[in-house]
This record gives structure tokens, C-alpha cells and sequence, in this order.
């Protein structure tokens, strides 16, 4: 069902001018801004950065291109790529050791969401003797003391969905339990995020689609999170309303520079939104990628509707401010919810988990893992095991 929305927004103006921000870390965006990474590794002091990259990534042009841009400015660099598309722990572990042999002195994580969480990890464990699960989320902080303190960390997104990218949270999976956990330190913060929609260019359309219905989900879920937090409900909304505006059209016409402004600066909008929480579409998600090895915005996606359906009864006051971001006419919980499925039958999201290979008898199983995320205690609706195996299921046999 298509309906009646607003196209004519003011957030469109100036799109592409290039900006500088320092909320919540120093910020630079604008086609063009890799360039400016060499100088800016000079001004902070590092003369030797690992760059972190997804095995995915390693041989692609920004790769390449962001190696000479230090050189120019009297930087070395290696390029660490062992990341899989869900980071595990013994990766980490190999990373944390190419970091100390080869004297580095910062980490630059360069791709999608896995590298981005994979540069976060490795600068954690870096230069203390902490196991990585010291830092899971749930768990007191570890002490850092003067002297193993995090090397600077710079990040650059070259997809517009995770919106990792300036925060230190980050998802790891561990092989032996067959669960993704969430790690972080609050004394790690990016030194630098780096957005140039130019690198998003070349991201295919699946990748794209994926992509881009994760920062969806990522703006919904925050904001739909009970918690007052009026600074995540603003970016929440903002990222909802550019994501709406321009996902299918980067989908559709992958060369729109606007497009790939709109979508990275609404993808980090609700990466910084989430810091209040996430809900039952990421725990199940965080579930089915550590099994299924799933890509996790197509994930994400496919499980979306089914939560919506479950969480939105009694959400009136943010159904309405939510239809009103994404610029519908009809301000109501139906309406809503068809418009999440217009976007993602549009970008031709898969209408169940089953066509991506994931089967009906995990649904149990499934569910008694995702209880335990982080991201099932900020769900809107609390839900027990039962309720999550039927969303499961439903999310395997029929999404929407």
C-alpha cells in the first residue's frame, strides 16, 4: 500500500555543504573529507595508524586511497582486514597482536558496521591485558590506568546503516555460546568521525538496501525506547525523517550524491539515538547473525514489521510524532507500519528470515538467547520467551 506522504522537506537544503560538528565527538562531513584524514592524524599526534577493515573491504579503491592520503602527509600505515561480517573474539585477538608487533600508535576503522565494531574492539583490548568479555556491557568498567590508555581511534563509515560511528559500543560473537554480546568502555570515544558520502558511492544496491533498513530500524527502535531521553528522541526523529526521505532513492539511483548525504548523516543521527537502547527486532537479529552468520541490517529488516506490530499497540503519542517524521498524511499506527513495508518491499527486502536460510525449529531456541541481549530490557513491551519464539517464527514463515 502506498500512501499520501510529504515530499517537500526542509531538510534537504545544503545537503552536500561541507560541515564540521563536535556532538557527539568531532565530526567532519562533506563529499571529499577523506582527504583531510593525513592532516588531521598530524594534529592529533599519531604518525602510525592500524587500519582496520572488513575481509570484504581490504582490496577496494578507499582502502587504497585513504593509505595515500597519509603517506602524503608523512604517515605510515599497515592494514589489518581479518574482520568476518560478525566479528569474532579470536579476530580480535589477531588484530590486538598485528596492533602491538607493529608499533602502532592509533587505529582507523574504515567500512561497514563489522569493520567499525572491529577497530572499537581491537583499541579496547590494545594496550591492557583484558580479556575482551571484561568489557561486556553489563559488567562494571574495567580500570584503565594511565598508562594503557586507548590509542586514538578514528572512524569512517563507507556504509550508511550501522551508525557506529561515534561511540564505543560495539558487537562481538562468541563462537563457543553462539551469541553476540555488546562490549564497550566509556573512557573510548572517537577522537574523529569522518562522513564522506562519497565513499558510499560504490555500495551496491543489496548493500545499500541492507544497510540503510538498518539505520530504519536503528531511529524506530531508539526512539520507541520508554526511557526520557529527549536529546536521543530528537536525533531519533531526525535520522527517521532523512532515512524515510532518501533510502529508496539511493536504492533507486545509486549515484545521488544527496541521497548518500541524506542516508549517512541519517544513519549516524540514529546511531547516537540508540545510546538510549534498542528492542526486540536487534535481539533477535544479534541472535540469527551468531548462528546463521546473516547479514545484520537484512536481518534487522526481515524482523522489523513483526516487532512493530507487537510493540505499537499503546504507542499513540510516538506513532504520531514517528508518521509525522516520516512525512505521512495518515498519522496513525496502520499507516505506520504499512510504510515501513512499502520502503521495504520497494528496496526488495525478502519477506521472511526462511529465504535467507534460516529455519523454523531455531525459533526456540532462538528466543531463549535473545532474552538475555541488553537490547530486550529497553523493548517498549516486555516480552518472555514465548512471545519471542512466536515473533520468531512469524519473522521465519511469513514477516509480512
Amino acid at each position: 500500500m502506498t500512501l499520501p506522504i510529504i515530499t517537500d522537506f526542509p531538510i534537504d537544503r545544503n545537503i552536500l555543504d561541507p560541515q564540521d560538528w563536535t556532538f557527539p565527538v568531532p565530526i567532519i562531513y562533506g563529499p571529499g573529507r577523506l582527504a583531510e584524514v593525513g592532516q588531521r592524524c598530524l594534529e592529533m599526534g599519531v604518525r602510525l595508524p592500524l587500519i582496520v577493515t572488513d575481509s570484504g573491504s581490504k582490496s577496494l579503491p578507499f582502502v587504497a586511497r585513504l593509505q595515500s592520503f597519509l603517506t602524503d602527509a608523512g604517515c605510515g600505515s599497515d592494514v589489518f582486514a581479518g574482520i568476518s561480517p560478525n566479528p569474532r573474539e579470536d579476530e580480535i585477538a589477531s588484530g590486538r597482536s598485528v596492533f602491538s608487533a607493529g608499533g602502532h600508535d592509533a587505529i582507523i576503522a574504515i567500512g561497514g558496521g563489522s569493520a567499525m565494531d572491529g577497530g572499537k574492539l581491537i583499541c579496547l583490548t590494545a594496550r591492557n591485558d583484558n580479556d575482551i568479555w571484561d568489557f561486556e556491557y553489563s559488567l562494571p568498567a574495567p580500570i584503565i590506568e594511565p598508562n594503557q590508555k586507548f590509542p586514538k581511534l578514528i572512524t569512517i563509515p563507507t556504509t550508511a546503516g550501522t551508525g557506529a560511528e561515534t561511540e564505543s559500543t560495539a558487537m562481538v560473537t562468541d563462537v563457543q555460546k553462539g551469541m553476540k554480546f555488546c562490549v564497550w568502555h566509556p573512557d573510548l570515544k572517537p577522537a574523529l568521525a569522518v562522513l564522506d558520502p562519497e565513499l558510499t558511492i560504490g555500495l551496491p544496491k543489496n548493500l545499500t538496501a541492507w544497510t540503510g533498513a538498518d539505520a530504519l530500524t536503528h531511529a524506530i527502535e531508539a526512539y520507541l525506547v520508554p526511557d526520557f531521553n529527549p536529546l536521543c528522541d530528537g536525533l531519533a526523529l531526525e535520522g527517521l525523517a532523512l532515512v524515510a526521505r532518501w533510502l529508496p532513492i539511493a536504492v533507486r539511483e545509486p549515484e545521488n550524491m544527496q541521497a548518500r548525504g541524506g542516508m549517512l548523516v541519517g544513519s549516524c543521527l540514529a546511531g547516537i539515538a540508540f545510546l538510549k537502547g534498542l528492542g526486540l527486532v536487534h535481539s533477535i537479529s544479534h541472535m540469527i547473525g551468531a548462528e546463521y552468520d546473516t547479514q545484520h541490517g537484512l536481518t534487522n529488516a526481515i524482523v522489523l514489521p513483526v516487532v512493530l506490530r507487537f510493540n505499537l499497540p499503546g504507542q499513540s503519542a510516538k506513532v504520531l510524532r514517528m508518521a509525522q517524521a516520516m512525512g505521512l498524511q495518515t498519522l496513525s499506527e496502520k499507516a505506520l507500519i504499512g510504510h515501513v513495508e512499502h520502503i521495504l518491499d520497494e528496496i526488495k527486502i525478502p519477506r521472511a528470515l526462511s529465504e535467507i536460510g534460516v529455519p523454523f525449529e531455531c525459533a526456540q531456541r532462538i528466543a531463549e538467547k535473545a532474552i538475555q541481549d541488553s537490547a530486550t530490557e529497553t523493548n517498549p513491551r516486555r516480552a518472555n520467551v514465548l512471545e519471542i519464539r512466536q515473533l520468531t517464527e512469524a519473522a521465519i514463515t511469513h514477516a509480512r
